[in-house]
């Protein structure tokens, strides 16, 4: 029996992959929530070099792999299972995309084998989030990025919001982990990378804005909220972008 073999599997992807988590963001609200997530993905990436190799962990849930196709980034996809691929068929039949299943505490890849490598919807679910940050690093060359639930946000009432939060999401919505800037950060530095920025998203949960079906009101209300500074004080999700620190004498 190998360490594989008692380890908790990770595959909260699975479920982040389906099309009933998908018709979460099948609204007007959950495409603005999507749109907006793309903008800090895609300035995130800036500066790395054109066709840059990018790696998708957890990625079936398909929010992140066609606007860096588009964008011109080469972009592998690895589920926990091959289900996990199905949303993201079109792409990968057409050549534009590559899908593989795999170990994700334990990716498939040398070290070092992507420019960059991003993990939406999984940390908060993981089994082991900080072995999974030292994995996506591990793999990266330059650079790494990952969403998290803040702990300093309206998240913490999530235990007591959670049965009205999974009614309105219409029972797809699932526990999740909070997790603090400094352990999130610590976690990088531990793998040799350094936090270089952080980017809340949004001051209330997009729950709220699904039950209102309003994106004016979103976007009243969270501009609202970045003109008071509040976002960049309690906002989660949050969006990380970390960068492999050079060794003493590197160029």
């Amino acid at each position: 029996m190998t360490a594989a073999d008692i380890r908790p599997r990770e595959d909260a992807d699975i479920e982040s992959s389906s099309e009933t988590y998908a018709r979460r963001f099948a609204g007007p609200v959950g495409r603005w929530f999507v749109d907006s997530q793309t903008r800090i993905t895609l300035d995130c990436l800036a500066g790395l070099p054109p066709g840059a190799t990018v790696l998708d962990v957890g990625g079936g849930h398909a929010q992140v792999a066609p606007p860096l196709v588009e964008a011109g980034y080469e972009v592998t996809v690895v589920g926990s299972d091959p289900s996990c691929g199905a949303r993201l068929r079109p792409l990968v039949s057409a050549g534009r995309c590559r899908f593989d299943a795999g170990d994700l505490q334990a990716l498939p890849y040398g070290a070092q084998s992507f420019d960059a490598v991003i993990c939406y919807r999984l940390i908060a679910h993981s089994v082991d989030w900080r072995r999974l940050i030292g994995g996506l690093c591990r793999v990266a060359r330059h650079r790494v990025i990952v969403d998290y639930p803040a702990r300093r946000s309206v998240n913490v009432a999530s235990n007591a919001l959670f049965r009205i939060k999974h009614s309105i999401e219409r029972g797809t919505t699932r526990p999740f982990a909070l997790y603090g800037r400094g352990e999130v950060a610590r976690a990088f530095s531990d793998a040799s990378f350094s936090v270089v920025s952080t980017r809340p998203q949004f001051l209330l949960p997009m729950a709220l804005y699904r039950m209102a079906g309003s994106v004016r009101l979103a976007r009243t209300a969270e501009g609202l909220a970045r003109s008071l500074a509040l976002t960049g004080l309690l906002g989660s999700p949050v969006i990380v972008r970390a960068d492999r620190r050079l060794q003493p004498g590197a160029r």
